[in-house]
């Protein structure tokens, strides 16, 4: 009998195997290639996320729209005028870009901010109607507390944790040290899209969503490790 594998099982195992490759040529063969691929590794995670969404109603396309907007609108905002996450610049490796913004960034927000609230959305979910029940809080009061600030604080980290690597790839540069200044942009801009993301109505059960944001947290944190050494 042939064995069948889920959509989850098939996305993560190419998840993995396409950062793996990334990694590998990266750090051991210093790939060009390899470098000048990452939009394409984007886009293909992108859709992959989109594949194993359940039920894609009005709800979640619309929610899709609104983060790659606001994600690209942001960046803009901040490259070209220093007042959004501080002073720093695009190189040439993330492909085409509109107002010194590669127009994949705004794919890389929707995927960064989706991740982030399937996963607090699903594992906190049990945690939570358990205290509500402990303290006779309202349920729904404390989902959504906790999938915007909890999600907002994971994007953060997850920001702080690609950073480091972001920069040594030539994804962007700063002027100088990374400002804290662009943590508390990251905070407030990963709210707003987590508002819409918690009150829009659509399935948030993802299981993939989960496992690229446990895949993406591995891969920097051994970039951040090697380029270190």
């Amino acid at each position: 009998m042939p064995i069948k594998f889920s959509k989850y099982q098939i996305a993560t195992a190419i998840a993995i195997l396409f950062h793996a490759i990334g990694f590998i040529g990266i750090v051991f063969f210093k790939s060009n290639f390899i470098l000048q691929s990452t939009a394409v590794n984007l886009l293909l995670m992108f859709g992959l996320l989109i594949w194993t969404q359940h039920n894609k109603n009005y709800f979640f396309w619309l929610f899709l729209l609104i983060a790659v907007a606001i994600g690209i609108a942001v960046e803009i905002i901040g490259v070209n005028t220093k007042l959004l996450f501080g002073d720093y610049s695009y190189g040439d490796v993330l492909g085409y870009k509109i107002k010194n913004v590669p127009l994949i960034i705004g794919v890389n927000w929707f995927v960064i901010i989706y991740c982030c609230g399937v996963s607090i959305h699903t594992l906190l979910v049990k945690a939570i109607d358990k205290v509500a029940i402990d303290t006779a809080t309202k349920p729904m009061t404390l989902k959504a507390l906790s999938v915007i600030v909890d999600g907002a604080t994971l994007a953060v980290f997850f920001d702080w944790l690609m950073e480091p690597a972001a920069v040594q790839l030539g994804y962007w540069k700063w002027a100088g040290d990374i400002p804290f200044y662009n943590y508390l942009c990251w905070f407030l801009v990963s709210m707003i899209l987590l508002t819409a993301f918690h009150f829009f109505k659509f399935n948030k059960q993802n299981k993939f969503a989960i496992h690229l944001l446990m895949i993406q947290v591995m891969f920097f944190l051994l970039l951040r490790t090697f380029f270190n050494n």
